[in-house]
């Protein structure tokens, strides 16, 4: 088996009504699915979340060609070699991300090549990991009230809500969605960056009589200080890591004590290979994982693998802001069953593309993105995330 070349399908979806978050409002959505094709006819599927037009140059001008005519089943080595070619550009951010969407693809395709799934071929024996509904963004009181109840009829026992709204509404939404699914479901709390020291740890005594099972990035990742202070004034725990790249990136978010759990995502921070790597690190340092997701279904399944193998894998995102990319991307949707993602035995990932989906998404061109709020990213100058005042209690 030969790379014969590898195939970079941007897509792009389009909300009716978009969302109201921290970073502003969000009308469109981007991702960047990877398919490493074969001689044998074999093809593998990845995902990368990042810039569509620099994953798309980093693979055909510099991985592409490094990598064709490999045989995709030497997984490590090739990482290895597409590390080395990037590193003096990449390390973190854009290229990182796009090796590893071809990691992911590989690690499908030596699944494939062995008949094995791909937790079976990391060391684990589990076809399932826990899972949590990813949304519960800015919203009335009561709407927030009637989605957590979708979510728990959807199977779900955890959930996360976005907060850093203002200190009144925080406390209002947090009780109202506690009290909505009770003490036996887990609740999470995202502070998207932008909590001022002093609030955090006010927030996080709240959060701590309202028994939340983690707070998430309160402060910007460059933000270190920040982030072991709060941990040494809080029992609830402190995680983040979405804005993380390569295990060197999180030795250091580890070495100074920053976090109690890190969220790498294969889709970002350097593909399966890294991601578990970084989970084997944080395991030797008494820390659990729980990988981010915020682009598509291939990235969900991958980081599922990991946290499935992995002894201290925690529980991995699932967007649930309708995105066609998590609900209609796969052939046989995302299962949850108990709180629990239902993986495969089948080879590699287990999953097959909607093609048809595929072609209605699909982004004509990846260097010409139409201008708009797409989350994370955003295209013309009027679409930049604007500065939202946070309103504390003092």
């Amino acid at each position: 088996m030969k790379i014969d070349r590898i195939e970079v399908i941007t897509l792009l979806h389009e909300y009716a009504h978009g969302f109201e978050y921290a970073g502003g409002t969000c009308t469109k959505r981007l991702t960047s699915l990877i398919l490493v094709h074969t001689d044998t006819g074999h093809v593998g599927v990845g995902s990368v979340y990042s810039h569509p037009g620099l994953i798309h140059l980093i693979v055909r001008d510099q991985l592409e060609p490094l990598l064709r005519g490999e045989d995709p089943r030497n997984v490590e080595a090739l990482w290895d070699k597409m590390y080395c070619l990037t590193r003096w550009y990449g390390r973190k951010g854009a290229a990182v991300s796009a090796l590893g969407g071809v990691d992911i693809a590989l690690w499908d395709l030596r699944g494939k090549a062995d008949n094995t799934p791909i937790y079976r071929l990391l060391g684990g024996d589990r076809s399932a990991c826990p899972a949590y509904a990813s949304a519960l963004l800015w919203n009335e009181i009561d709407a927030l009230t009637d989605e957590a109840h979708h979510h728990l009829a959807n199977g779900f026992t955890r959930m996360k809500m976005r907060l850093a709204r203002t200190e009144d509404y925080d406390i209002e939404a947090v009780r109202a969605v506690r009290a909505a699914i009770g003490a036996s479901c887990d609740l999470m709390v995202d502070g998207t960056m932008r909590y001022p020291p002093d609030t955090a740890r006010r927030m996080a005594k709240f959060f701590e009589q309202q028994e939340v099972f983690w707070f998430e990035e309160p402060f910007a990742p460059e933000d270190l200080d920040a982030y072991v202070a709060l941990r040494g004034a809080t029992g609830v725990p402190i995680a983040a890591g979405e804005n993380e790249f390569g295990a060197q990136g999180f030795r250091e978010l580890i070495r100074v004590g920053a976090v109690d759990i890190v969220q790498p995502d294969a889709s970002r921070a350097g593909g399966i290979s890294e991601t578990l790597r970084v989970a084997r690190l944080a395991e030797s340092h008494g820390l659990r994982v729980a990988t981010h997701t915020w682009s598509d279904a291939v990235a969900v399944i991958a980081n599922a693998h990991v946290v499935a193998a992995a002894p201290n894998g925690l529980t991995v995102e699932v967007d649930q802001t309708h995105t066609p990319f998590i609900d209609e991307l796969l052939v046989e949707p995302i299962r949850i069953v108990d709180g629990q993602l239902q993986l495969t035995d089948s080879p590699g990932l287990g999953v097959e593309l909607d093609q048809q989906v595929i072609d209605r998404l699909r982004a004509p061109d990846p260097l010409n993105i139409p201008d708009g709020g797409y989350s994370d990213v955003t295209f013309g100058r009027q679409n930049s995330p604007r500065a939202i005042p946070y309103t504390d209690g003092t």
